[in-house]
């Protein structure tokens, strides 16, 4: 469930290192996609938090929508992935 990573990815302020990943798979029906959710770090040392779905492990952009079953496992993804969990929650997790 949960990924570390050290690919790149597009977004809006350029080119960014994904510095860690959490992915949520998810099901409704037939259809088996994910949610994923991932530190990013811009060429200029920024730090971004993406929230993006994927199918077929392509990464598409939102919306992204969480059940509270789906939270719980971010939850517990996120105590794998400290810098993440800092970045969403703050605090020194």
């Amino acid at each position: 469930m949960a990924t570390k990573r050290t690919r790149a990815a597009a977004t809006p302020w350029g080119t960014a290192e994904i510095i860690e990943q959490v992915t949520i798979p998810q099901r409704s029906g037939e259809k088996r996609f994910a949610s994923v959710v991932q530190l990013l770090e811009t060429g200029g040392g920024d730090r971004v938090v993406r929230f993006a779905y994927t199918t077929n492990g392509t990464a598409r952009r939102g919306p992204v929508t969480l059940r509270l079953r789906d939270l719980e496992r971010l939850r517990a993804a996120l105590e794998e992935h400290p810098e993440l969990s800092k970045a969403l929650l703050g605090g020194g997790a």
